[in-house]
């Protein structure tokens, strides 16, 4: 009700939620027993971990349950407290979360709920001498901002603050010329248009080879004007609403942008009432266009020709982010050129860009994407603690 999400991205967001509960409830335990250490003839050493202390969680709108619940959890587990500030757009969500904590058990003042708009609280939280960690998700422009506010020594702190970002992308799915086209184009569409393209795994770009851009641009088009487009509470309609009007009013933007850019080929029109703004692809897009370097966060499709795949490849790398990715091909030398030089920090073959499971596809991302922190993965309950190693003279 919130963010617009429909039954199965709700119940998707949910699930997720659960996933990461039940996973960092588990990881901890592994984090609680002593490291294994070089014995020295002499001493006794052990290596051990501890909370950071106080951190910051500002979590973003789109997912407003898996990501918000996620981020708290593995601050929680690890020993930390938390000031927890969500979306000003789903602060609710946040607040059934915080009640099922309290129900839980949770001590009072372990998890601190602050709903608020960011422009509010953000440096003031951020820059405060006591603050420990910042773990946030959300745009490249305010992570970059909170990465370097964070860098800023305060009178009267005494620890260098840690940072972990998660900031967006400019994801690509690859087509290669021996790829099942149906099943490709049913990847993209899903990957694009999924809660209205409002990932930051969302297939943004499409890259094909020239042997089969044509057939696969026309796949693409039909099932994307199949889409149903209306209110999400009934099953019937796979797209809904935008989150609100200023997500309206920059999708729209950058759909006036594209026009110029590109060639429509479907979608680019609106419905009211409500902030519904139709599944739109624009087709032979230039990779240096707006609307293949910039993130749109918006169900807008660039599509792309490439030579070949070495051409492809080029593209899918070219631009400041690497979150996501896919490849379509039965090549096999063309999945492990892939593997090693598809720079991204979640890597598909032959399946859709989103959808990453928490365990199975430990997520984040390179270059402006983020920290690469790798949610939901078995190294990510390390960023909120520190290894203190004691050695005793026998």
């Amino acid at each position: 009700h919130e963010v617009g999400k429909s039954w199965a991205e709700a119940d998707a967001d949910t699930a997720e939620a659960i996933d990461f509960l039940e996973f960092y409830g588990r990881e901890v335990l592994r984090y609680d027993e002593l490291n294994p250490v070089t014995p020295i003839p002499g001493e006794r050493n052990q290596a051990f971990y501890l909370p950071l202390g106080v951190g910051v969680v500002i979590a973003p709108w789109n997912f407003p349950c898996a990501i918000l619940t996620g981020m708290t959890a593995a601050a929680v587990v690890t020993g930390n407290t938390v000031v927890m500030k969500p979306a000003s757009s789903a602060p609710v969500i946040a607040y059934r979360m915080m009640e099922i904590f309290e129900e839980a058990g949770l001590p009072p003042g372990v998890v601190n709920y602050l709903p608020c708009a960011g422009g509010e609280v953000g440096d003031y939280l951020v820059d405060h001498r006591l603050t420990r960690f910042v773990s946030f998700t959300g745009s490249r422009d305010v992570g970059v901002r909170i990465y370097e506010r964070a860098a800023k020594v305060q009178p009267g702190q005494i620890w260098l603050k840690r940072v972990v970002a998660e900031m967006g992308g400019k994801d690509a799915i690859v087509v290669d010329e021996d790829a099942d086209l149906e099943a490709a184009a049913a990847g993209a569409v899903a990957s694009a248009f999924g809660f209205q393209g409002q990932k930051c795994s969302a297939c943004s770009r499409l890259i094909a080879t020239a042997p089969v851009y044509g057939r696969l641009l026309n796949l693409v088009v039909e099932k994307t004007r199949a889409l149903a487009l209306g209110d999400v509470r009934k099953p019937e309609h796979a797209i809904g609403a935008v989150a609100d009007e200023s997500q309206f009013r920059k999708i729209r933007d950058y759909i006036e942008v594209g026009r110029k850019e590109g060639r429509l080929v479907a979608g680019g029109g609106t419905k009211g009432p409500g902030w519904f703004v139709e599944p739109t692809v624009f087709a032979d897009v230039d990779p240096k266009a707006r609307i293949a370097q910039e993130e749109i966060f918006g169900p807008v499709l660039a599509v792309i020709a490439a030579k070949d795949f070495d051409d492809a490849l080029a593209i899918a790398n070219g631009t400041e982010y690497g979150l996501t990715g896919a490849l379509y091909c039965r090549k096999r030398e063309h999945i492990e050129r892939a593997r090693r030089e598809f720079h991204v920090g979640n890597l598909y073959f032959n399946r859709k860009c989103t959808g990453a499971m928490v365990g199975g596809h430990p997520f984040g991302g390179f270059n402006m994407s983020g920290t690469d922190s790798k949610a939901g993965g078995r190294d990510y309950l390390l960023l909120f603690l520190q290894m203190k190693s004691v050695s005793e003279k026998v």
